[in-house]
């Protein structure tokens, strides 16, 4: 499991990295093609604008595996070790359930519905665009499970 761990890190980390020199590259274009060329260009201004969303999704997938998300911990520092990890395991059950609800099932029922519509510049499927809603949804759930293994592993010891 830790491998899958590790893969998925080095994934969702280069993704990210990559859709943010990719974004910086699209603006620099966009602000070129603007201001000096006077001939915007559409395609890069909505592949900004997707790739933002993309880089927002995958880098909060990312940071739910490095347990570095936003939480307010200053009733469960106060816990006893043995309630901390009971907290930590009802925390990541409820991730659990936050992202097999609304990012997989809801997800997916919005990707496919959104298969049908095309993007009028880009000319694809916004259900491409929606797909990585279900896909980080299955990671976290996959973060979430194995930080519950490590609690319960801590218990153990």
């Amino acid at each position: 499991m830790k491998t899958v761990k590790n893969i998925l890190d080095k994934v969702t980390s280069y993704a990210s990295v990559f859709i943010f020199i990719m974004m910086v590259l699209m603006v620099t274009y966009q602000v070129v093609a603007r201001y000096i060329f006077s001939a915007p260009s559409s395609v890069t201004e909505i592949l900004t604008r997707y790739s933002f969303v993309w880089l927002i999704i995958i880098s909060a997938t990312y940071m739910f595996g490095q347990r570095e998300h936003i939480n307010i911990a200053v009733v469960k520092d106060k816990l006893p070790k043995k309630a901390k990890r009971i907290v930590n395991i009802i925390i990541e059950c409820v991730t659990i359930a936050f992202a097999g609800l609304i990012m997989v099932f809801g997800g997916f029922k919005i990707t496919h519905m959104n298969f049908v519509q095309f993007d009028s510049i880009l000319h694809i499927p916004t259900g491409i665009i929606y797909s990585i809603i279900p896909i980080c949804g299955v990671i976290i759930i996959f973060y979430s499970i194995y930080n519950i293994g490590l609690e319960l592993k801590k218990d153990e010891a």
